[in-house]
């Protein structure tokens, strides 16, 4: 049994990303301890219009760089990229279990899987989940995806709707885990406890890259419809392509808008410090697991599915997508009680000490890569 145990401990561990963004850092951190200098990340540079910034080095593991050769768009239906390097990569550090984006569009990747098996080792696909696809050649990228999904030894999903779509794609249940999303460690203080009232105006907090999808909009006009007693100072984190046309919007119609730019270390600590409330209205955002070790209440809108993992009644309000009405009710119901949003700050900070952080994630993958290795 104790030689069992050496030689699992022992494992390589290879991880494909088509692009490492900077704040995936702590998790892979988080992981590399658990298999320290046996960890490996293989990753190319982004598109310049996508706005991510990279990641240049990761504690106790390497970090490998690759070329993105990109066809189309990452957001266009019939986009794909192809991986140089990876296979070169693969024949330098010869994992015993390798760790891919569980995604078709990457046609290097389904050349590393049939490398894995040649040699004897493991396949783990991480991603969002397996939701109906729309557009052109939408039944035949869905059977592709079928297709790769079960040439895989497993699957690591985001969240728990992730877990069950990828059962639902044809994945064995057995070789479906659940890794549930996070961009920072678990906290080990609590912030300090806030009054049981709102000193002056309630203060809301939005934390993100400024695009579109996100809705800033939205948040802006659900403020600006708020009874006077209610509309709080808002406050928006982040940069991004449409900073300008929101902070002209912002000034027509909430003029108690306050846009910082982007912030990180101790500088972002205090924004979550100072607000009451933590709003992310269109989809996506990792921010949320951040806004929860501060011990702030959500109102966040649905999306990808990690935001169900989350929130809950007992922390905040899950929203349906692009819907003003409810995120205008959600915000009246949030800023009429101080009382209740720190109860439900509370909450939000249990979550991100017990079962959202990053320290969980890589347990998580651990798990998952013991029982493939078992299988």
């Amino acid at each position: 049994m104790q030689e069992k145990k050496m030689t699992e401990d022992k494992v390589r561990v290879g991880v494909q990303q088509r692009v490492l963004p900077d704040y995936r850092v702590a998790f892979f951190t988080c992981l590399a301890e658990r298999f320290p200098e046996r960890l490996s990340v293989f990753a190319a540079q982004p598109l310049a219009q996508e706005m991510i910034r990279p990641a240049n080095a990761i504690p106790q593991a390497t970090l490998v760089a690759g070329i993105n050769l990109h066809f189309f768009h990452p957001a266009h239906p019939l986009y794909f990229c192809w991986q140089l390097g990876l296979l070169r990569w693969l024949g330098q550090w010869r994992p015993q279990v390798l760790i891919v984006e569980a995604n078709p569009r990457y046609p290097a990747t389904r050349l590393a899987v049939q490398w894995m098996h040649r040699n004897g080792g493991k396949v783990l696909g991480w991603g969002l989940g397996a939701p109906p696809l729309q557009g052109p050649l939408a039944h035949l990228r869905q059977a592709e995806r079928r297709s790769f999904l079960r040439s895989l030894d497993g699957v690591i999903a985001y969240s728990r709707r992730g877990a069950e779509e990828y059962r639902r794609a044809g994945v064995s249940p057995e070789r479906v885990f659940t890794a549930i999303n996070a961009v920072a460690r678990r906290p080990k203080i609590a912030p300090p406890p806030k009054p049981s009232s709102f000193e002056g105006k309630p203060k809301v907090l939005f934390v993100g890259r400024l695009q579109a999808r996100k809705r800033i909009d939205r948040l802006l006009q659900a403020c600006a419809e708020l009874p006077a007693n209610l509309q709080p100072q808002l406050v928006i984190v982040g940069d991004g392509p449409h900073r300008p046309t929101l902070e002209e919007l912002a000034a027509q119609l909430y003029p108690d808008t306050r846009f910082l730019g982007e912030r990180r270390g101790a500088a972002l600590e205090e924004v979550f410090a100072w607000a009451d409330l933590f709003v992310l209205p269109g989809t996506g955002g990792l921010a949320a697991q951040q806004a929860m070790a501060h011990a702030l209440p959500l109102i966040v809108a649905q999306g990808d599915g990690t935001q169900e993992d989350l929130v809950h009644p007992e922390n905040g309000w899950l929203l349906p997508p692009d819907d003003l009405n409810a995120l205008k009710s959600a915000l009246a119901e949030a800023l009429s009680d101080a009382a209740r949003l720190r109860r439900m700050g509370a909450e939000s900070f249990r979550l991100a000490v017990e079962e959202v952080n990053v320290e969980a994630m890589a347990a998580a993958f651990e798990q998952a890569i013991r029982v493939v290795l078992q299988a």
